[in-house]
């Protein structure tokens, strides 16, 4: 199988590190080939929203499995924007990785695939937009992967404590799944063997508060955690913000009974143990 990645992004790149060997021929977008030298042994292409060059195209043409992770902008999604032509022709496999935001503020209740997205976020709004978009121009072989917080080596709790970022943000009644990019790129493989189309929730078993995760790592770590700060006044940014609009519990049942999935890190818990045993964020004697 010939694979291209449009968006070589943290979790594209470790679905690479882990199965790019079952590909015959492996390439994907970035928007500077040149400042990418962590990606050697992929052939890259530059990617910055406009029109590509014909070799990308004609790449694009041949794969049989396409891998998608550039989100929508504020006009859309920027790859069929520029390829929609290309994309509408041929028969190959779509993953493309959406978010679990879909589905907006369920005030902590239980959501799963058959719930229809209600986000208030502009950003959410566009990646269910992006969802159909693919799904129409994909004639059906797309396989949608709705992905919650994603964590992983450098990108985690323990690196958060570590460079003195972390906070633990208390709002009454918030929680949210997380997903560790390992369960990820497993999920992404088991889609692109899936015969058939469909969404799919990418999560782990237990939605749980924001601070809780903090407080686990910093207990791993044999530190005092940040002191606990209320939502309704800390001082954060819009963006930070808005992650806390949104609280449900996202089921991945679906997942694990249609595409098989064993997850390796079902808790963050999991995932945390596994962070500091291979020694992410060790603070030095």
């Amino acid at each position: 199988m010939r694979l291209f990645i449009l968006g070589l992004g943290y979790s594209a790149r470790h679905f690479v590190r882990r199965f790019g060997d079952r590909f015959s021929h492996l390439a994907g977008t970035v928007r500077d080939p040149a400042r990418r030298d962590d990606l050697a042994g992929l052939e890259l292409h530059g990617f910055s929203g406009s029109r590509p060059a014909d070799a990308t195209i004609n790449r694009i043409r041949d794969a049989d499995v396409l891998l998608v992770s550039i989100p929508p902008g504020n006009t859309g999604d920027p790859a069929l924007t520029a390829l929609g032509d290309v994309l509408a022709t041929g028969r190959r496999k779509v993953v493309y990785l959406s978010t679990i935001g879909v589905y907006g503020d369920h005030a902590g209740g239980w959501v799963d695939e058959s719930t229809p997205p209600q986000s208030s976020l502009d950003r959410a709004r566009m990646r269910a937009a992006a969802e159909q978009a693919w799904t129409e121009t994909a004639q059906g072989n797309v396989a949608i992967l709705r992905l919650a917080g994603i964590y992983g080596p450098g990108r985690n709790a323990l690196m958060a404590l570590r460079s003195g970022t972390a906070r633990r943000i208390i709002k009454p009644g918030q929680v949210f799944n997380r997903i560790h990019v390992d369960d990820i790129a497993s999920a992404i493989m088991a889609a692109i063997r899936h015969e058939n189309g469909g969404t799919w929730n990418v999560c782990d078993d237990e939605p749980a508060p924001p601070q809780d995760v903090i407080a686990y790592a910093a207990q791993l770590m044999g530190i005092a955690p940040p002191p606990e700060e209320a939502f309704e006044t800390a001082q954060m940014s819009a963006m930070a913000r808005s992650f806390y609009s949104s609280s449900a519990r996202v089921s991945n049942a679906r997942l694990k009974r249609e595409l098989g999935v064993a997850q390796a890190y079902p808790t963050y818990r999991h995932g945390l143990d596994a962070l500091w045993r291979g020694g992410e964020a060790k603070l030095a004697p």
